[in-house]
């Protein structure tokens, strides 16, 4: 991907009218309104139908029917979905101030590939085979990578084109690596073809107790990281002038986002597109300010991939579409579109 130029720096740090400030306090709450409708649908609605009352009943009158049981499951895919969400959206607001590039993603830094090497090596051979003993390895492996990406751009002399180089380097590598391993192994194969994809069909109350701190921390350190990232998308030498510290706010970025990114790929997979739709489309609308993007991108970036998921529910029922081939199907023609209309506007 090419890097984006900066922004302008008035655009960047300019503060916003008291009326723009209060019109995107309000649809901040507007889009958390947004969040719970769809989390609600995402528990009602299924591939297997429930009335109003079964959902109504397994949600506050638990007693252990089929209806409950159900909804006990959706409310845990449901809860994963936000979280995961949160994370995706999160990370990829951060990466694209991190890299200058509106058009980055968690994948750019190689992160995913990361996590999905680290589980097909767990599976093929170590022969882990449970949902809660390849967690860790997604997550380690996603921290590994984004370690190794840091060092290879550069670490403290680090520039977003040499962590946008070397993040495409290796995440070339290891999705070979990974293709020739599953290939190889047809066992694995069919344990990974699922993960693979993204899904939330194995969301359970230990997975998300398991990811949950890290993410936890990983947005309260990307949430913090607004100021910095704001100075940055100035340009380094007026970042330094306002005091910013550029090394740390970067090495601080890549934590966050690896942090987050694999935390979330470690529950459901490789889940694309969540992380570039979101982030740009908030920043049509709330401007170049991240103090506004990433707290809509931890909001409505849920609101994309519960809303992904209950169409991946009914357009296939009685089977399922993992969520990963809908973001998939619906970020595709989006991206395009977006790299168009920035190449148009370039012109």
């Amino acid at each position: 991907m090419l890097v984006e130029s900066p922004p302008e720096p008035r655009a960047a740090t300019a503060p916003a009218p008291p009326n723009r400030r209060a019109t995107r306090a309000v649809g901040l709450l507007v889009s958390v309104g947004i969040l719970v409708i769809v989390a609600l649908a995402s528990i009602a609605i299924g591939a297997r139908g429930l009335s109003l009352e079964q959902v109504w009943h397994g949600l506050f009158e638990a007693s252990g029917t089929y209806g409950d049981t159900v909804v006990a499951d959706r409310l845990s895919r449901t809860l994963l979905g936000v979280l995961a969400g949160a994370a995706l959206g999160l990370a990829g607001a951060v990466l694209q101030a991190l890299t200058r590039n509106p058009l980055a993603d968690p994948g750019l830094l190689g992160i995913n590939a990361g996590a999905s090497a680290a589980v097909v090596t767990a599976i093929t051979f170590l022969g882990v085979t449970s949902l809660s003993g390849y967690v860790w390895f997604a997550f380690c492996g996603a921290a590994a990578v984004g370690a190794l990406v840091w060092f290879l751009g550069g670490s403290r002399g680090a520039t977003p084109v040499r962590l946008a180089l070397a993040g495409t380097a290796i995440s070339a590598a290891l999705y070979g690596y990974l293709q020739a391993v599953m290939i190889l192994d047809e066992a694995a194969l069919g344990r990974m073809r699922f993960w693979t994809v993204g899904s939330l069909t194995s969301a359970t109350d230990e997975t998300i107790v398991q990811v949950l701190p890290f993410m936890a921390v990983g947005m309260a350190l990307a949430l913090s990281l607004a100021r910095p990232l704001n100075a940055m998308a100035m340009g380094d030498d007026t970042a330094k002038a306002l005091g910013a510290n550029l090394n740390r706010t970067r090495a601080l970025a890549m934590l966050a986002a690896t942090v987050l990114c694999g935390a979330a790929t470690a529950a459901c997979g490789p889940i694309v597109f969540v992380g570039l739709m979101v982030p740009h489309v908030v920043r049509s609308f709330t401007g170049p300010d991240l103090r506004w993007i990433l707290p809509y991108a931890t909001v409505l970036s849920p609101v994309l991939l519960l809303g992904a998921d209950v169409i991946g529910r009914v357009v296939a029922r009685p089977a399922e579409l993992q969520v990963g081939i809908v973001t998939a199907l619906l970020g595709g023609p989006v991206f395009i579109f977006l790299v168009r209309r920035r190449r148009t506007a370039q012109l």
